[in-house]
């Protein structure tokens, strides 16, 4: 996929929602990342790696995992 331009320079986003984190060099459905970005629920991680997503509790997302949707807290 595509860098959205509200996360350009960002490899790893995080929806605050769901608490997935979504890999946008391997990830290939544009309709979840625009769904994240038009509602402003996302989340860049600096640095940017897996393993501070981990830090803050966030779970890499699959194709077809599904979370409930909960209303951020921030």
């Amino acid at each position: 996929m595509d860098h959205h331009p509200k996360f350009e320079g960002f490899r790893f986003i995080g929806d605050k929602r769901t608490q997935l984190v979504y890999d946008l060099t391997t990830w290939d459905d544009d309709d979840v990342i625009n769904e994240i970005a038009d509602e402003g629920v996302g989340l860049g991680f600096g640095p940017d790696s897996l393993d501070e997503a981990r830090n803050r509790g966030y779970t890499l997302a699959t194709p077809g995992k599904r979370r409930r949707h909960l209303k951020p807290r921030a």
